[in-house]
């Protein structure tokens, strides 16, 4: 059967790819030979990610996005064709939030503000189904490919503030299974559709919320701790092993689910 693991000279694409999270995979990958190509909006951060993975002997390539914008994708695809003639896996890891689209301690559901929450649910749920639309369209071609999204433990419970972004993330994760669904059985099984829901882990979106500026945690950040049983956030790097093994041919009969990478904190009850 040979290694289940190799993804050498496999091309993956992975939206939100310069940032804390996706760069750290993004550098995995490569490392692990694959072709890495990084969608994001930021070219600096882009190229000099790039530049790090061709320093250490990796393949990348950055393009510039706008995961809601249908044509620029489009774009993006038929760049990477034109470069690597394929597309084996997709990785949507865009993603963020708006303050506008919590709800504080000090407010109540009146505040909501609904152009913020709408801007959210675009970014993290349709940023999610439209690439997917549009990198699928190779992966059909091929009657092979991956995709991976991201879900949040936001999806699992009905967490209080963040109501865009848990109502976006529950979204991923049902659209995940249904993807799942309809790629399979139209298609056939060369095709599959997982995702992760990482637990905590500081980024540029929730580390003002999680931690003070000197570092300590603010209560939310101690409320997360407490319902962790690792006792800990957890680390960029601890979600590549979850995401290797979704891309590779170990989890080849592997479709439909959403993998919990948390420290426990999904199974923490009182």
């Amino acid at each position: 059967m040979g290694n289940l693991f190799d993804i050498r000279g496999r091309v993956i694409v992975i939206t939100g790819g310069t940032g804390i999270l996706g760069s750290v995979i993004a550098s995995y990958l490569a490392n692990e030979r694959a072709s890495v190509v990084i969608l994001g909006r930021r070219e600096d951060a882009g190229n000099s990610l790039v530049r790090e993975i061709e320093k250490n002997g990796g393949e990348a390539l950055f393009l510039q996005t706008d995961v809601v914008n249908e044509p620029l994708l489009i774009q993006n695809r038929e760049t990477i064709l034109a470069r690597y003639g394929r597309i084996d896996a997709l990785l949507n890891a865009a993603g963020g939030n708006m303050s506008g689209a919590n709800i504080p301690p000090e407010n109540t559901f009146f505040d909501l503000d609904m152009d913020q929450f709408d801007e959210v649910v675009r970014l993290n749920l349709t940023g999610s189904v439209l690439p997917s639309q549009v990198f699928l369209k190779p992966m059909v071609e091929q009657q092979k490919g991956n995709i991976i999204n991201f879900s949040s433990m936001a999806a699992f419970r009905p967490m209080t503030r963040v109501v865009g972004y848990a109502a976006a993330k529950a979204g991923i994760t049902n659209f995940t299974q249904f993807l799942a669904n309809e790629v399979a059985t139209k298609f056939g099984e060369g095709i599959r559709v997982n995702a992760i829901a990482p637990g905590f882990f500081l980024t540029e979106q929730n580390r003002d919320l999680l931690t003070k500026p000197d570092g300590s945690y603010t209560q939310r950040g101690e409320d997360v701790i407490r319902q962790t049983p690792f006792k800990r956030m957890g680390q960029p790097e601890e979600l590549c092993g979850t995401i290797h093994y979704l891309l590779s041919d170990a989890s080849s009969f592997v479709t439909g689910t959403t993998i919990t990478v948390d420290g426990g904190f999904n199974a923490f009850a009182m």
